[in-house]
């Protein structure tokens, strides 16, 4: 009874209906939620297969295919006979895929022990690793040797993520040689990305830096191609599907004559200093050497701070392009154009003779203003003034010039101002005037320093670069051209070659140009004539020159020195100058030449014999001078009756 009543009592408390109609309302509430979210799906897989297909289609096809730039090959430079200065040779790269290495550190390990690995390559390929995604292979080494390559294919298995790959690297035959020409590519910083155009490098990683590389970079660069690969989802590539070809930089011809430059290079010896020969007739530059130079290849690949400030603290300044960059005092060498200048503006005669007793002074002054020879050369008229190089004789000429016209006249060769030569840095020098020093010194002019500069000291500096182009246009009797080093353009797929015109400057007007002929024969009285400060260097030759010493001075003398100490007696530091200025044929001018010896001296010693191997070279195919010529140093007692200039 107690069961039975209780189930009684459960079924009065229980309601059947109101249960039922619950579970039917939360029954239809979840049918609806169910109902809605199928609609939702459908609208919305409606919008994506139909609505926006065309656009996920395409972001598909993205994701599967990327388009992978390829670098064209760069353009060969060669010199106008066709030697190669800058080529692209094959080389082999040690490359690391760091997603598929466990221990990397391990790993740069026992790769030490197959190729050479220096801590800047591993310092490299770190900041490389950083930049690239892991997935890609990023550069050790390049440049491997077929030895190498050798050791490591040996033990390749045992090296997982490393793969010796094969690609072109820029690569200059000649070395040092040259170097300041050609000049070298590097790796692109970001500030040189921001000066470029993006787009055309793409997939490039080098752009010249300086000399032909950097001039020509536009000509040199390339198109870039590209290729179209399947990746999958990480991006790995899968597959090449198609591939753009670029198009290869130009070929580049130079009028540098490699051989003219090795012969300048050997015969400034241990000497630095630099040398520029010029074509006068179109102003092609033959050679164009600084020395010393450096190896371009250490930078061809990233060179490593320690060298790098190597290079930069070496007291010779191998990175410095002294033919372009280096400002010299002229010395001497400028004397012909002051004539020029003197009988141009007609106050003086090439009958007109000065006294020269080794040393003049100014009214009211009791300064002396020296000739390098100190006991003097008596009378000196024009001829005998540039021939013998009479300091006095052009101290007087300054005088009646005046500073004014001395400026006017001589920037009209080129000195005070670039040339314009198709090479990056060039330097102005310096050509002093009253207005220039008002505006710079804030100073007046005094008749001391119009001496000074008359003779190519005081103010005045020059470029050995200026210095040529000055030597071309008396050459060619005022006519003269723009110095540049690129000779032909040629397409590297069809060898269609397109030769660059050369660019004339305004002509040197003279009132009576008889009075170039005039000059021209005084300067080859200086290289043929017994008396003559060049005599060792043209009494054998087989042609006319016509030509000009120098001695830039470093140290002045005190005033009370009579005798000047001798070069020996002299710190290499504090030694004067040596330059040279000649051109050849006389009557038919085919190269024009400019030589500057740092601290080697007296121009008619140290750096005649160099310029007279150039044109040798260049006119005769081989040198014939002597070289017993080079000598760096003055004998004390010449070997023959010639002066030598201070």
């Amino acid at each position: 009874m107690t069961i039975l009543g209780a189930r009684r009592r459960r079924e009065t408390l229980k309601n059947v209906q109101a249960e039922r109609e619950t579970f039917l309302r939360r029954s239809l509430i979840a049918v609806l939620f169910m109902l809605a979210g199928v609609v939702a799906l459908i609208v919305r897989l409606v919008d994506l297969q139909i609505l926006q297909h065309a656009y996920f289609s395409t972001r598909a096809d993205d994701n599967r295919m990327r388009v992978v730039p390829v670098a064209p090959v760069r353009g060969l430079i060669y010199d106008r006979h066709g030697t190669v200065l800058a080529q692209n040779q094959p080389a082999f790269v040690l490359e690391i895929t760091p997603e598929q290495v466990e221990d990397m550190d391990q790993l740069l390990r026992e790769l030490s022990q197959v190729v050479t690995i220096s801590e800047a390559d591993i310092q490299r390929f770190r900041e490389r690793v950083r930049k690239t995604p892991r997935y890609r292979g990023v550069p050790l080494r390049t440049n491997l040797s077929m030895e190498e390559v050798a050791r490591y294919e040996i033990r390749r298995h045992e090296f997982r993520g490393v793969e010796v790959t094969a690609g072109l690297s820029r690569n200059y035959p000649l070395g040092a040689s040259a170097a300041h020409v050609v000049g070298y590519v590097g790796g692109i910083t970001e500030q040189e990305l921001q000066r470029v155009d993006e787009r055309a490098y793409q997939g490039i990683n080098q752009i010249g830096k300086v000399g032909v590389e950097k001039s020509y970079e536009d000509l040199l660069r390339g198109k870039p191609g590209a290729k179209i690969i399947e990746a999958n989802a990480f991006g790995r590539p899968l597959a090449e599907l198609e591939y753009r070809r670029g198009y290869p930089g130009r070929n580049l011809y130079l009028s540098i004559d490699a051989r003219v430059q090795l012969v300048a290079e050997q015969a400034l010896g241990d000497l630095n200093g630099a040398v520029v020969a010029i074509d006068p007739r179109n102003g092609e530059v033959i050679a164009l050497v600084s020395k010393p130079g450096f190896d371009p290849h250490a930078f061809v690949e990233g060179i490593d701070a320690v060298r790098y400030k190597a290079l930069l603290e070496d007291p010779r300044r191998p990175l410095y392009n002294r033919a372009l960059q280096g400002t010299y005092p002229p010395g001497s060498t400028v004397k012909p154009a002051m004539a020029l200048a003197g009988l141009e503006f007609g106050v003086t005669e090439p009958e007109h003779r000065e006294f020269c007793r080794g040393e003049i002074t100014l009214p009211g002054s009791s300064r002396k203003y020296r000739c390098w020879k100190r006991t003097g050369h008596g009378w000196v008229d024009m001829a005998a003034g540039v021939m013998r190089s009479c300091d006095v004789y052009f101290y007087q000429l300054a005088l009646s010039l005046g500073i004014d016209r001395m400026h006017a006249a001589m920037t009209g060769f080129g000195l005070g101002h670039p040339t314009g030569l198709d090479l990056p840095l060039e330097k102005s020098g310096l050509y002093p005037s009253r207005e220039w020093k008002r505006r710079v010194r804030r100073e007046n002019w005094y008749p001391g320093e119009t001496l000074n500069v008359g003779i190519g000291q005081g103010y005045t500096t020059v470029t050995p670069v200026q210095l040529a182009q000055m030597t071309a246009r008396i050459a060619m009797r005022g006519a003269g051209f723009k110095p540049h080093v690129l000779m032909a353009i040629e397409d590297p797929i069809t060898k269609t070659r397109e030769t660059v015109p050369p660019e004339p400057l305004e002509r040197i007007e003279l009132k009576d140009n008889t009075n170039w002929a005039k000059v021209i024969a005084a300067m080859e009285d200086v290289a043929h004539s017994p008396a003559g400060t060049a005599y060792r260097i043209g009494r054998d030759a087989p042609y006319r020159i016509a030509a000009k010493t120098g001695t830039a001075q470093v140290a002045a003398l005190r005033q009370d020195e009579k005798v000047a100490p001798t070069l020996e007696e002299t710190p290499v530091h504090l030694r004067d100058h040596a330059l040279f200025i000649a051109f050849a044929p006389a009557d038919d001018p085919r190269i024009a030449v400019a030589v500057i010896a740092e601290h080697a001296g007296h121009g008619g010693a140290a750096a005649s014999p160099i310029a007279r191997q150039v044109m040798d070279q260049y006119l005769l195919g081989e040198v014939r001078y002597s070289p017993a010529a080079t000598q760096t140093t003055t004998p004390s007692a010449p070997t023959a009756p010639e002066e030598v200039e201070e």
